[in-house]
């Protein structure tokens, strides 16, 4: 009898470390949302094209501080696919961040289908922007609520759709309950690789008129470097544009211009094959890389 008494007091020990995470995140996501400040309504616009417009965006880091990005400025037509490349730290990821609204031009503007990216809504900027990080994270819910973005009503057939765009739907059948396979602690038992499949199917997810994938191969083998490169081709074919921050040839392979970054400037843009000529050493070996990933 005592121990049946005892029984709950004894689980709410084993599970106290899940508890004390729970508290422990609640607290840091408390804190996190109170740092973000209330946007006024907006009013909600059409969708737009895939017309980017990037013009002379500075980003600081601090007074005293060298600038993340300095006077950086591009256009993309919707259907084309551009390539940004530069060393760790030269400024693609703050370029990534900036179109996605995460971090604000200190001099400049981003414009998507012709407004400012400011003018939309947070949720419509959401939905109109695909986005694939460097390190993906996985939620805790299903894989199907993943893919959704954790909409309160995701649509089942959409889901599927970017789980076929990403080459990812036969590797979600091949788990135990399929697209309800729940994610616990971001890990499942997937690779590096499947994650990031799984995530360019969120990023694919619904009708994004831009995707804006961060080193999107940087896990993926050679199987699944062809389906992401699948996946900018249908991308461009249905008027997207694509931009793809990466240091590795492979990845560039489906795109049309290069832009170098350096220190957070331009230090060239143009058609690709003339920038990988022109500003590359080993020139030969990264043209066999693209025509291969391009097969």
């Amino acid at each position: 009898l005592l121990g049946r008494a005892l029984a709950p007091i004894e689980q709410i020990i084993g599970r106290w470390p899940q508890i004390a995470r729970a508290r422990d995140g609640r607290r840091a996501l408390k804190s996190f949302l109170s740092e973000i400040p209330d946007e006024p309504p907006r009013t909600h616009l059409p969708r737009p094209s895939g017309a980017l417009e990037v013009r002379g965006v500075t980003i600081t880091a601090g007074p005293g501080r060298k600038p993340l990005l300095y006077n950086v400025g591009f256009t993309m037509a919707p259907g084309e696919a551009l390539g940004v490349v530069g060393r760790s730290g030269s400024g693609k990821t703050t370029i990534a961040r900036t179109l996605l609204r995460l971090v604000e031009p200190t001099i400049g503007e981003v414009r998507l289908g012709g407004a400012l990216i400011a003018h939309y809504p947070a949720d419509d900027l959401g939905a109109f922007v695909g986005y694939l990080p460097q390190d993906p994270m996985l939620i805790t819910g299903t894989i199907a609520e993943n893919i959704a973005r954790m909409s309160l009503a995701p649509d089942s057939s959409m889901v599927v759709a970017a789980a076929k765009k990403a080459s990812a739907h036969d590797l979600i059948l091949s788990l135990p309950q399929g697209y309800d396979t729940r994610v616990e602690d971001n890990t499942i038992g997937l690779s590096g690789g499947q994650r990031q499949r799984i995530a360019l199917a969120r990023a694919l997810y619904g009708d994004p008129v831009l995707l804006v994938l961060d080193e999107p191969n940087s896990a993926l083998d050679q199987e699944g470097s062809e389906a992401l490169n699948a996946a900018v081709r249908q991308a461009k074919s249905e008027a997207r544009s694509v931009i793809i921050m990466t240091h590795r040839p492979v990845a560039i392979s489906e795109c049309d211009r290069l832009m170098v970054i350096e220190a957070g400037t331009i230090k060239a843009l143009g058609p690709r094959d003339e920038i990988v000529k022109s500003m590359m050493r080993n020139a030969g070996d990264i043209q066999r890389v693209i025509a291969q990933g391009a097969r």
